[in-house]
């Protein structure tokens, strides 16, 4: 044993020092309990003391990273959007073959699937995408969420519309226009049962089947 290995070894043991939280960790906590919270029976309202109590923070704490609960809940839609219209980007890359034929119903199709497996991910978070949690909140969060699913059933249009263009339909905006919107209520209804079951009815629950049927 060197003199170094020693010394170290007959130290006595340092107390335990807490580390503190690197730039944007604590607000990544707070947003993450906050959607574990959500997953509760029963938890479409959360205060803050509740979420401040489950960090074992003071609601101070809270406010040095979000001035107000209404902002906690923009964290979870920010995270919501941004993980969602990122995949629909990469969906619908263009091809790498310009000549290639765009198959527009299997690209809208994946984004719903997409969308879908999602949610049953992130079950909390679907009481946002719902609105059950926004209850009481901001009319602004609950115009952020309408502004989601518009952007949603727009990626769906274009989608189809490009397809149904490609595959020589003499009305590929109006046939677009019919099936996003049944894709888009179709989705509604499936995140929306999912809550109403205790998230038990998973919205891919023969998912497939759905789709072959109403295309």
């Amino acid at each position: 044993m060197t003199n170094v290995e020693a010394a170290v070894t007959d130290s006595p043991a340092s107390p335990a020092v807490r580390k503190r939280p690197r730039p944007g960790e604590r607000r990544e906590q707070i947003l993450q309990a906050l959607a574990a919270m959500l997953e509760q029976p029963g938890a479409e309202r959360i205060t803050t003391a509740a979420l401040a109590a489950r960090l074992e923070v003071s609601e101070a704490a809270l406010y040095r990273h979000f001035a107000s609960k209404a902002q906690m809940f923009e964290g979870l839609i920010e995270f919501i959007e941004t993980s969602v219209f990122t995949l629909i980007n990469r969906i619908t890359e263009p091809a790498a073959d310009a000549a290639e034929q765009v198959d527009g119903v299997q690209q809208a199709q994946r984004i719903v699937v997409m969308l879908l497996q999602f949610a049953e991910r992130n079950p909390g978070m679907v009481k946002v995408m719902v609105g059950d949690a926004l209850v009481f909140e901001n009319e602004r969060l609950h115009q952020r969420i309408n502004l989601f699913f518009d952007k949603i059933e727009a990626a769906l249009r274009q989608c189809l519309r490009e397809g149904a263009a490609s595959a020589g339909s003499n009305t590929p905006t109006v046939d677009a226009q019919l099936y996003s919107s049944l894709l888009g209520d179709l989705i509604r209804g499936r995140l929306l049962r999912f809550v109403r079951s205790g998230f038990k009815s998973e919205p891919t629950a023969r998912l497939q089947d759905v789709l072959a049927s109403v295309h």
